[in-house]
């Protein structure tokens, strides 16, 4: 795709709706050239020889409705890719064997791009999963008409989520453990404490076929951390994403848990106070790391420089690979991410519109295919770029759903709406004790 001249004059006035639109559609692009026509498996990043990344799959299915209704693919042609894609993820192999694709319905993280099997010795990943099976939920609520590709994707996408077994994922435990190893069982890890898991609760509580007990969601709400930072009250967790996930497929606005009711608040208020402490970090920059001010922060899971220490302008820094970075508490080394400050268009537009047009301007490839690239450190020097700076020398495929599906909710609302008619998704938000507004 040929990249379109800008100029100054250009950016100032971004981003406008065009721009927004134009924004989504490079991003989206990523799931059109990265995966196998032959099998609908999408690949990890844009690094070559990478595997196919079973949550890119799922923010894959999830944008589905967006392609129709944007007019990329008709509804037809749409439905048909779809039904193929989760034809072969219901013939995958699932088995205790080390080389099968998935065990007790869940899918190893990576997956060959070719053959559909485990790839790396790679974890089976239950949050990975629940990105899957709520993509395929996506298409089973969009797709609800009477053709036979329509009827059979809700029935493939139904069989696909219905398949998991999330009680065995508890390994006895009332909360889910992050997964597991054929090689030696159980990852010790558990999803306590408000993070991405929260949507993994409510797929695991909306299932018919073996639901979470209630007991499961109290134990995952126990570890909470309620704090004031920077004098707003909040349910605190660092990393941005973790804010925003389960908000691409849920309208959080005016529902509330037992927790929010006790707190006043809702998980989407809550988002938007994190979008606010992110940027106030930003602007007080305790560290003095380049570039950080009111128009430029996102600070979460991504690509970074690498692990090494440096010397630069007499201080000693560290710095870090692909790591989850928060605010305000870090970690952090000067690394901010373009596309989560773009996925939190819904909660804080006023300050989220501004930061955009500031990346635009900073050659970041906003207007160039796949859209803006995920990550860059203005404190770490790089000769010969064209920056001056570190910039992630590549796209990855759980980077661009955020930003298409969280336009797309900023403009229409259109996942959230879709959504509301997926029975899994009310039942388990219920189940969860969720009450109030659209509910």
């Amino acid at each position: 795709m040929a990249e379109t001249l800008s100029t100054d004059a250009d950016f100032d006035r971004l981003p406008t709706e065009q721009d927004l639109s134009r924004l989504q559609f490079t991003t989206l692009l990523y799931y059109l050239h990265c995966t196998n026509p032959d099998n609908g498996l999408v690949r990890d990043k844009t690094e070559p020889n990478t595997p196919a990344s079973i949550a890119a799959i799922g923010m894959a299915l999830a944008t589905i409705p967006v392609v129709v209704e944007r007019g990329i693919l008709i509804r037809e042609f749409a439905a048909k890719i779809t039904r193929s894609r989760l034809r072969y993820l219901m013939a995958c192999p699932q088995g205790p064997e080390t080389d099968s694709s998935g065990y007790k319905g869940f899918f190893y993280h990576f997956l060959d791009i070719e053959t559909g099997r485990r790839a790396w010795q790679c974890e089976l990943s239950t949050i990975d999963s629940a990105f899957l099976f709520v993509g395929a939920l996506t298409v089973a609520a969009y797709f609800d008409g009477d053709k036979a590709d329509e009827v059979e994707i809700r029935q493939l996408a139904m069989a696909l989520y219905e398949r998991a077994d999330w009680n065995w994922a508890r390994n006895g435990g009332a909360t889910l453990t992050h997964g597991w190893h054929p090689e030696s069982g159980f990852i010790p890890y558990r999803w306590r404490g408000y993070d991405e898991g929260l949507l993994l609760y409510i797929l695991g509580l909306g299932s018919p076929t073996h639901p979470l007990p209630p007991e499961s969601y109290d134990a995952y709400t126990e570890r909470y951390e309620w704090r004031n930072i920077y004098g707003r009250e909040l349910l605190y967790s660092g990393p941005l994403f973790t804010h925003q996930l389960s908000h691409m497929w849920i309208d959080f606005r005016g529902i509330r848990d037992a927790f929010m009711r006790e707190h006043d608040s809702d998980y989407f208020q809550n988002s938007r106070h994190a979008t606010y402490v992110q940027q106030e970090y930003a602007i007080r920059n305790p560290m003095n790391f380049a570039g950080y001010g009111e128009h430029c922060w996102g600070f979460t899971a991504c690509d970074g420089p690498g692990w090494g220490k440096r010397k630069l302008e007499g201080v000693d820094r560290e710095f870090f690979d692909y790591i989850a970075r928060g605010a305000p508490f870090g970690p952090d080394d000067g690394t901010v991410a373009p596309w989560v400050v773009v996925a939190s268009l819904p909660f804080a537009p006023e300050i989220v519109v501004p930061t955009i047009r500031h990346f635009a301007r900073m050659n970041l490839g906003m207007t160039r295919l796949y859209g803006f690239k995920p990550s860059f450190n203005q404190t770490y020097p790089v000769e010969n770029s064209s920056t001056g700076w570190w910039v992630s020398p590549y796209h990855f495929g759980i980077d661009q759903g955020p930003v298409v599906l969280m336009i797309e909710n900023y403009r229409t609302g259109l996942l959230w709406n879709i959504m509301r008619q997926s029975k899994p998704v009310v039942t388990g938000l219920r189940r969860a004790g969720f009450s109030g507004g659209w509910l």
